[in-house]
């Protein structure tokens, strides 16, 4: 006796996802392991650049290779590409050091150092730095004329927990999450109390201002706008280990979020292990979400389509922390990767300036 359409259709999905599966743990364990200091050249497409999904095709870009740009650093976070200046920035937390790339030549150098075991950084519509200190607990700006301003430290007359990662809107506020992990371990930050609920926090654009606009997140971690600035998407590394979309109201509040989608990539990660972190948005509305805390098949960059589904995967073999998209037509994408910064081209563009 045949199987029920329902019963068809469910063995489809089984025999999709085992196909999908192997697919993963092949290109995770190549038959010779990757020559990442690019002195071997790559076979085009790139072998680690997989399409889950048809539709993703389209955004690879079949000529050009997944790049290691530097490496030897502790924990990597928060890439920001400066537009005006032509450079990238980044985080290495641990070693407290905010480093510079640039792509004329190459080089990697450290901009600044001691400031904050800062985490997540971006560039406002003004072209300054805006970034978060694990470690001071706030977040700040760097002024044209070379001066520091603290845009917040507190909440309510309590400390913040330490500020992880931030956007800007094109209004001039700045939105930031604060789930408190550099207040966690003296690693990141300075090892002490968390004074308030996890949140995620509005500074008005002259800065005098902060509004909470949500707390139902129990570690909010990674956000960034669609492209039209009409939701937020926010990453919740806590237990739900999700992404939760919400509306944007009157640009300074939000709406009631939902699950956007729960990431287990190509392999089931399992409940409890395996999660997003930085995310940002191309011009359609695709989800770019750095994950790990896996292994092979998993770790790297998960892309998800406007609807939530898995749709392609960058393998790396790092965690990757936080992404985001740069170059002169923004359509390079910079990944911070546990010890190593990564680059590769694509068939699209980061829908915002950073």
């Amino acid at each position: 006796m045949k199987g029920t359409s329902v019963e068809n259709a469910i063995k489809a999905v089984a025999s999709r996802r085992a196909f999908l599966t192997g697919m993963a743990v092949a290109a995770a364990t190549p038959a010779r392991a990757r020559d990442w200091s690019s002195n071997e050249p790559v076979r085009y497409p790139d072998p680690d650049v997989i399409a889950v999904e048809p539709e993703f095709g389209k955004y690879i870009q079949a000529n050009a290779p997944l790049r290691r740009l530097h490496t030897g650093m502790l924990w990597c976070e928060g890439p920001a590409w400066n537009g005006s200046g032509n450079y990238l920035v980044w985080s290495d937390i641990a070693s407290d050091a905010q480093m510079r790339y640039l792509p004329e030549d190459g080089h990697v150098s450290v901009m600044r150092r001691n400031m904050g075991n800062t985490n997540g950084n971006t560039f406002d519509w003004q072209g300054r730095q805006v970034s978060c200190e694990h470690g001071n607990r706030r977040v700040v700006r760097y002024e044209l004329d070379g001066k520091m301003r603290v845009l917040a430290d507190s909440f309510d007359g309590k400390p913040l927990n330490a500020p992880n990662d931030i956007v800007v809107h094109p209004d001039g506020g700045v939105w930031f999450t604060d789930p408190g992990y550099g207040s966690l371990s003296d690693y990141e930050g300075h090892k002490g109390k968390l004074y308030l609920k996890e949140a995620v926090y509005r500074i008005s654009p002259d800065g005098r201002k902060i509004t909470k606009v949500t707390d139902e997140l129990e570690k909010p971690n990674g956000l960034c706008f669609s492209p039209d600035y009409e939701k937020l998407y926010i990453v919740d590394t806590g237990a739900a280990k999700s992404i939760r979309v919400y509306d944007v109201v009157n640009e300074t509040k939000l709406g009631a979020g939902k699950v956007f989608t729960v990431n287990k990539g190509l392999l089931n990660a399992g409940p409890n292990h395996g999660q997003s972190d930085g995310i940002r948005c191309d011009e359609d509305g695709n989800i770019w979400s750095a994950a790990g805390w896996v292994g092979k098949g998993y770790d790297g960059v998960h892309i998800f389509n406007p609807e939530g589904k898995l749709i392609g995967h960058v393998m790396l073999p790092e965690i990757c922390a936080n992404v985001c998209f740069g170059g002169p037509k923004r359509n390079q994408l910079f990944m911070a990767a546990s010890q190593s910064l990564y680059m590769m081209w694509v068939n699209t563009r980061g829908a915002h300036i950073c």
